[in-house]
């Protein structure tokens, strides 16, 4: 079994900032990428950043300049800093590694929980 514990949402007022933090343990070999998507009530899931093992990262356009991803491999966490935040970057985010159980299998998606995210005055 792999687990990913999610921490940091919340509820912020607009401009704000919240860092959310996902830990990885249990049953797993390697891990390749880590991010984090999110999803917003009638929305479909959608990338907002992700770090691959060499250390390049992906941001979806609108989180670019305000987001910063970053990952501890010792620790196998992975780091959302959220600067700036605006109402519609209200939603669920949910943590997402990209890895391998064991050396045997190939690699497989792995989901946190969700953690809420809430930006409002």
């Amino acid at each position: 079994q792999v687990q990913l514990v999610e921490s940091g949402g919340g509820l912020v007022q607009p401009g704000g900032s919240l860092r959310l933090s996902c830990a990885a343990s249990g049953s797993i070999f390697s891990i390749n990428a880590m991010g984090w998507y999110r999803q917003a009530p009638g929305k479909e899931r959608e990338l907002v950043a992700r770090i691959i093992s060499g250390g390049t990262t992906n941001y979806a356009d609108s989180v670019k300049g305000r987001f910063t991803i970053t990952r501890d491999n010792a620790k196998n966490t992975v780091y959302l800093q959220m600067n700036s935040l605006k109402p519609e970057d209200t939603a669920v985010y949910y943590c997402n590694v990209r890895g391998r159980r064991t050396y045997f299998v190939g690699e497989s998606d792995f989901w946190g929980q969700g953690t809420q995210v809430t930006v409002s005055s």
